[in-house]
């Protein structure tokens, strides 16, 4: 498998770069987090013109027609810039989730919602952390469509979203997933105020919420229906992961560079160079995993296998991100202590990430019971 990035590829990394170094450099993400709601609508804006949220979308709808190895290279570099935007929420988690459906059955309202992606600036989020998949809504059955009741955590994106994507169950035991505007009567939103504050999150309660027919999206008798689509997003979010490493990586290297200490650069001292090249390992291995996984996907792997490196990526490029983060504050001393500096806001933003879907443990968990099934 070659993970080199195409000569497209590298065009996308690099104009990536360009764009985030100018609209998301630190003192645009302070000013977003700190001094706004956590959204920084320009750059959202700008991010929709430049046709990233429509590159998972096919061509039929105006999309770009790319693949899971191109979003997770514009999710390394949202990661490394701390981009205070809903991307990952909407065009990677929601995205993945309405395309599996439309690709898997006839859910006219998840391709008009794709259509809706492509050509405006709609906001979806979708309430997958472990703790709504776990516990899901209640939805009763009526003559005219379905009632909807239940309190979905931890809803990425929440408070800016215009849609959200809400798993359920019904008395019977089986599984829906339901498209619900959040302006419906009955839906009420509590924002979160995360530790990561280029995040933000809530919670949603539906009381009694009247849907149409056409709100259901999927039904199955299976509690795993939407592990496809968890997997895929969980790439893009180890991306996401990498980039912080990265970022970590290259402010510790630069600051042993310049820092002197008894007549020498830090860089010099033995002991620096060997916590530098252990974060130059984590980073490089975790990429390994997160581009093997997304090269991996695109290939259309069975469910089993799509786990696996799914699993694979987010372990390794968590424990990539926690350990850069921790090791990049301890060597720059005490500055690496300080708010005004912005190492908090990497080590935030890597252990906000280690909780927003499902944690490590669980990814090890899934790997564990497919290998002792394939034992038996």
């Amino acid at each position: 498998m070659n993970l080199t990035p195409s000569s497209e590829q590298s065009l996308i990394i690099e104009s990536a770069i360009s764009f985030l170094e100018e609209t998301s450099n630190m003192v645009a993400v302070r000013k977003a987090s700190e001094e706004g709601d956590g959204f920084d609508r320009d750059a959202w804006g700008q991010i929709h013109e430049l046709g990233w949220c429509q590159l998972l979308l096919p061509e039929s709808i105006d999309g770009l027609g790319l693949g899971q190895i191109e979003i997770t290279l514009l999710q390394e570099k949202l990661g490394e810039y701390l981009s205070c935007t809903p991307f990952f929420d909407s065009a990677v988690l929601s995205t993945n989730t309405l395309l599996n459906i439309a690709n898997s059955s006839e859910a006219n309202h998840a391709t008009t919602t794709l259509a809706a992606l492509a050509q405006e600036q709609l906001i979806v989020s979708a309430a997958f952390h472990s703790s709504s998949i776990k516990n899901p809504g209640k939805v009763t059955r009526v003559s005219d469509g379905w009632v909807l009741n239940g309190t979905w955590s931890h809803i990425g994106s929440l408070p800016f979203a215009h849609k959200v994507l809400l798993p359920a169950k019904n008395e019977s035991g089986e599984y829906f997933l339901f498209l619900v505007d959040l302006q419906t009567p009955g839906c009420t939103i509590e924002q979160h105020l995360p530790i990561d504050l280029t995040q933000r999150s809530g919670t949603l309660l539906a009381k009694n919420v009247a849907l149409p027919e056409s709100a259901c999206l999927a039904q199955s008798k299976d509690k795993d229906y939407l592990l496809k689509s968890l997997c895929l997003a969980t790439i893009g979010l180890a991306a996401e992961q990498v980039g912080v490493a990265q970022k970590a990586f290259n402010l510790t290297l630069n600051y042993a560079n310049e820092r002197a200490q008894f007549g020498k650069t830090i860089a010099h001292f033995q002991a620096v160079k060997h916590r530098c090249a252990e974060m130059l390992v984590h980073v490089e291995s975790s990429r390994s995993a997160v581009y093997g996984a997304a090269c991996m996907a695109d290939t259309h792997p069975s469910i089993n296998t799509l786990v696996f490196y799914a699993a694979q990526a987010f372990v390794e490029a968590t424990k990539a991100a926690l350990f850069c983060t921790e090791e990049s504050i301890q060597l720059h001393g005490g500055m690496g202590f300080t708010w005004e500096f912005d190492l908090h806001r990497l080590l935030k933003r890597a252990q906000h990430n280690s909780q927003r879907l499902q944690t490590i443990s669980w990814w090890q968990e899934q790997v564990a019971t497919l290998l002792l099934d394939q034992e038996k």
